[in-house]
């Protein structure tokens, strides 16, 4: 524990939404011997399963809840998908309650060191590969935060492993009051979830939050072109570590190998070895080295990688046209990460909610490489008309047009490739849904060849 950790300790707790966040404070707090209340806005039989679990363990629940509850708390715990804007929040603030995410909670209980990950893309693959290649060194680890259970679930474990590695979203830290976790890092910062923060520049300031408190023995880690108002939140007391150009860095992929200094870690024949995927492991090598973990496990864990869904993930190649789900791809630096991946010409399949406006910056890729966009959901006129003038773009309303036309179009040696670009909740339950999807349909198309043989 460093010295600016100080535990909450709460009589009356109030928690606000009932997730799988909302669920994991509630538990941690109850087990702390809180009385513990818990509204939210919706009701539906998930929450209400939740709802009836917690009541059985002493916590008072209301769903459907229209406002706050005229009663004194100590402590009000935030799930991540209420803004620190929202009426509740600030008719909580202005009542002098203190409001912290479900984040900051679990990270002031838990026992295990904090490795935390932030980003706009790759944060998934980046915790996967960072818990692995701790576990290849011989050390204990649990991924959680965004990515996994929340960390207030993950403080109840006993033993408490070694190291958590959490994945935090910008929605986490908005609420965070003295969160600094023993290694930290900043994967990359592209436009993402303006929606609801707005502005690049709040964005920022909400990813900078992840190394505001850090302290002696602790690390930052950065890209080596982080804006100044990252670099300058990291306190100089804290290690501050760069990755990127062989100017400005520790640590930079090379073909075949993470080097920097007298360190060079190996990756030929990983899924890393590559200049898309490649970007990733400088960061797993600084945060095994700031944490103080060999660096073996770094290789070994790469070799065994594997893909989480929904990312890159070849679903099948009928008559020479291969399908790939990148439904996790919700913003546009994803998908263009994603058509530069397929390493093919692309039909790409794209659209939902829009989480920016600058759709001009995917241009010189979808002329270069893709042979037609099958645009789906809310914003697809909007997309049609940024795009049209450099690649032939097909407003199709829903994926099974979008995947079909594209199949009918697609010639082999092409890929199929849904990279939305976009959130997934104008038609679908999750971006998993979206891609299940997508296989679902992929797999129709396999019948109907086999049928015509």
């Amino acid at each position: 524990m460093v010295a600016n950790k100080q535990y909450i300790t709460a009589a009356r707790a109030l928690v606000m939404g009932l997730g799988s966040s909302g669920e994991a404070a509630a538990s941690l707090l109850l087990r702390q011997g809180a009385r513990v209340t818990i509204i939210d806005a919706q009701s539906n039989p998930s929450l209400e399963t939740r709802a009836s679990i917690l009541r059985k363990a002493g916590a008072c629940v209301t769903t459907g809840a229209g406002g706050i509850p005229d009663e004194a708390y100590d402590l009000a715990v935030l799930s991540p998908g209420i803004p620190v804007a929202a009426p509740w929040v600030m008719a909580l603030r202005a009542r002098g309650v203190p409001v912290i995410s479900e984040l900051e909670l679990g990270w002031q209980a838990c026992r295990s060191r904090v490795l935390a990950v932030t980003g706009s893309n790759g944060k998934s693959t980046l915790v996967k590969f960072c818990r692995e290649s701790l576990a290849s060194s011989g050390v204990t680890a649990e991924a959680g935060g965004n990515f996994g259970r929340p960390l207030s679930a993950l403080a109840l474990l006993d033993p408490a492993p070694d190291w958590i590695v959490a994945e935090v979203s910008s929605f986490q830290l908005e609420a965070v009051d003295r969160f600094a976790p023993d290694v930290g890092i900043l994967l990359n910062l592209n436009p993402n979830h303006l929606d609801r923060h707005g502005t690049m520049d709040v964005y920022t300031a909400m990813k900078a939050r992840l190394f505001a408190r850090q302290a002696a023995g602790q690390t930052a880690v950065l890209p080596w072109d982080a804006p100044e108002a990252v670099r300058s939140s990291v306190p100089s007391a804290a290690r501050r570590v760069t990755f990127g150009l062989a100017d400005a860095s520790h640590y930079r992929y090379e073909k075949g190998a993470v080097t920097g200094g007298s360190v060079r870690v190996p990756l030929a024949g990983t899924i890393f070895d590559n200049e898309v995927m490649g970007v990733t492991a400088p960061f797993c090598v600084a945060a095994m080295e700031g944490g103080g973990v060999p660096l073996g496990g770094v290789t070994e864990a790469a070799q065994a990688f594997e893909r989480l869904p929904h990312r890159m993930q070849t679903v099948a190649t009928v008559r020479g046209v291969t399908f790939i789900d990148d439904s996790k791809a919700t913003n546009l630096a994803a998908l263009s990460a994603g058509i530069h991946m397929a390493g093919a010409p692309v039909r790409l399949i794209a659209g939902g909610l829009l989480k920016e406006t600058r759709l001009d910056s995917v241009k010189k890729i979808l002329a270069k490489q893709v042979r037609g966009v099958y645009i789906i959901g809310k914003y697809s006129q909007l997309m049609a008309s940024a795009w049209n003038e450099c690649v032939p773009c097909t407003e199709c309303g829903e994926l099974r047009e979008a995947v079909n036309r594209a199949w009918n179009e697609a010639q082999a040696g092409e890929v199929v490739l849904l990279s939305p670009g976009c959130a997934s909740f104008d038609q679908f339950k999750s971006f998993e849904d979206r891609g299940e999807q997508f296989s679902g349909i992929v797999r129709d198309i396999q019948k109907g060849e086999r049928d015509r043989e």
